[in-house]
């Protein structure tokens, strides 16, 4: 059985990738200009990866026995392409950083499931940040 804390932890990934993927799709969605062409389609890409992993999450939590928040950590959209970016390099630092303690946790209560599942959204992760960083390079 799981950890009441590493539960708490997974609704905390939930209400973050909640979050995000309502964040990357508004700025999908608002954002113009020439530079915004080439960043639109990833936002919106990201976006939908970021709901597949709130599905996922909750569907582990439930199973674990705990009850999915349907509550997003803070949205920011922001108000330019640099401050949007920035922000979500941001988001996405923050959930590497808690996923990682989420893999920790749930390899100390014996979790390989929940452990497996966080490695590989840890990957999706990465590389979002890894996309976000190189963006910025450019604006």
């Amino acid at each position: 059985m799981a950890s009441k804390e590493l539960l708490d932890m997974l609704n905390k990934g939930i209400a973050r990738e909640i979050q995000v993927s309502i964040q990357y799709m508004w700025q999908h969605v608002l954002w113009k200009g020439v530079k915004g062409f080439a960043v639109k389609d990833e936002l919106k890409n990201i976006a939908i990866t970021e709901m597949r992993h709130a599905e996922v999450i909750a569907e582990r939590l439930a199973y674990l026995g705990g009850t999915p928040t349907t509550k997003p950590e803070p949205i920011f959209v922001g108000k330019s392409l640099k401050e949007m970016l920035q922000q979500d390099k941001k988001d996405e630092e923050g959930a590497i950083t808690l996923y990682r303690q989420i893999i920790e946790m749930a390899q100390k209560e014996g979790d390989t499931t929940t452990a497996r599942l966080f490695r590989q959204i840890l990957s999706d992760e990465e590389e979002h940040h890894d996309t976000f960083s190189g963006l910025l390079e450019e604006v």
